[in-house]
């Protein structure tokens, strides 16, 4: 988690914009740009220097705050220690103390974690998405626990806007909505999507104080606004999530009754735990023995992914210095999705990944494979038992129980044996897509197509 810092860019480069259209040779792994291609060595070693004070200073910092907010409570604390000390000897003293301390700690995670406030007067003023340009609707919403929060609905021109993709954007640990238009501004612009950038309680002008469940209860009302809102595709709803909002769109979505209501999730550089986070971040033995009813907030992201059932698109930026991007692997792995990917930027910082060259073309790219997928398999469904997955079985027969997918690249060799498909074609994973395009080519190249209109007449007509 990291304190963020308004953008300096009040705009998306205009040399973004790639039509939504696949390209076999396109990667995840972008060459640098001049605003992500940044000399970090310098940086490496003065945090090396200063790593054996850095546990120090942080302790020192937050009995500080403690003392500030809570100087009374403190001050009684260590007087009823000291007294029953004096009384009854140290092992009462000693518990007493441990329970104390397991108290402190277990609050310190807000502190930690929530940043309403930086950078400062994010409370008062929230940027509109009018001095981007950007068609909106200030809204106020009210959650199952009877909070108001804020939102920003940045809708497209009303003759598209019932049938393009709307996207539910839960932010970062810091700031507020405002902060979070230039990215909006791409989303709208670049990918086409309707945007509703909903705003935590206790940040921006939202109600209440911010809290583990008290997100998911935000992010729940900004879903249920999307699904009663008559004039939005409510089968392209979106949820994207950025670190603290990726574990909040996470928890969403693992739940069936509400995933069944989303097209896609999309998350970028988030964490597979808060106790995670913290031992990634302070390395340190006394973190490391915690134990994790000691943490206030968890987020346990890399137990509820496996419940995910979305297709699911993760982000990651290689040069996060916040949250490895192993996590990101680790969580991408771990999904319960049907179609996933990872795609990672080779300069991608923790909040800076959205600046990246070919950002948009990534997410427009996914979204227009699942939705080519979905319109695919409605029109020819099939199951794991399905006997139109016979022949492909044959080769590998753990196909038959992958989700479904639908490679470019067997497309591409299909048409040039003079195919047309109309139907979906494989359930196969990625390492499945090399050895199915090694078969195609065989059969390309021995010239037996005669056989292959038969053998596959079931899915495609020639």
């Amino acid at each position: 988690m990291a304190k963020i810092k308004p953008s300096i860019d009040n705009g998306v480069n205009k040399k973004e914009y790639i039509p939504i259209k696949y390209n076999k040779n396109d990667s995840f792994h972008l060459q640098t740009t001049s605003d992500t291609s940044i000399d970090l060595s310098s940086e490496c070693a003065k945090e090396s220097r200063l790593s054996k004070f850095k546990n120090l200073k942080i302790f020192i910092s937050l009995a500080m705050y403690f003392l500030k907010k809570c100087w009374m409570s403190c001050s009684a604390a260590v007087f009823v220690i000291f007294v029953i000390y004096w009384c009854y000897g140290g092992i009462i003293a000693f518990i007493l103390f441990i329970f104390a301390l397991s108290g402190f700690l277990f609050q310190i995670g807000d502190f930690f974690l929530y940043h309403p406030d930086q950078p400062p007067q994010s409370r008062l003023y929230i940027p509109i998405p009018s001095l981007f340009g950007l068609p909106f609707e200030s809204i106020f919403l009210q959650t199952d626990d009877h909070i108001k929060i804020h939102a920003f609905l940045i809708k497209q021109d009303p003759s598209i806007i019932d049938h393009v993709p709307t996207v539910l954007y839960l932010h970062g640990n810091a700031g507020n909505i405002g902060h979070r238009l230039p990215n909006a501004q791409g989303l709208y612009q670049f990918c086409g999507c309707n945007v509703l950038l909903l705003e935590y309680r206790g940040y921006g002008l939202s109600q209440g104080a911010p809290s583990e469940e008290g997100l998911y209860l935000d992010a729940l009302a900004g879903l249920k606004y999307l699904l009663q809102l008559p004039y939005i595709d409510k089968k392209k709803i979106i949820v994207f999530g950025r670190s603290l909002g990726g574990a909040v769109a996470i928890d969403l979505l693992a739940r069936s009754e509400l995933a069944k209501h989303v097209l896609v999730l999309i998350v970028e550089n988030t964490f597979t735990s808060i106790p995670d986070v913290a031992k990634a971040m302070f390395n340190s033995r006394i973190i490391n023995s915690l134990p994790i009813w000691v943490f206030k907030n968890q987020f346990l992201s890399s137990k509820k992914i496996k419940k995910v059932k979305t297709c699911s698109l993760f982000i990651s930026g290689k040069a996060d210095a916040i949250i490895p991007p192993s996590m990101m692997k680790e969580l991408c792995k771990e999904s319960g999705s049907p179609i996933k990917r990872l795609a990672s930027f080779e300069y991608g910082t923790h909040n800076e990944t959205w600046q990246c060259k070919g950002y948009y073309r990534i997410i427009n790219l996914f979204i227009d494979d699942v939705m080519l997928a979905q319109r695919e398999m409605q029109q020819w469904p099939i199951g794991p038992a399905s006997p139109h997955l016979s022949i492909l079985t044959i080769f590998n027969p753990s196909w038959s129980q992958q989700p479904f997918c639908d490679p470019p690249c067997c497309r591409d060799l299909l048409h040039e044996l003079g195919f047309t498909i109309t139907k979906p074609v494989f359930l196969i994973t990625t390492p499945g897509w090399v050895f199915t395009a090694f078969i195609l080519s065989i059969l390309l190249i021995s010239n037996l197509n005669s056989f292959l209109p038969f053998a596959l007449s079931p899915m495609w007509n020639p």
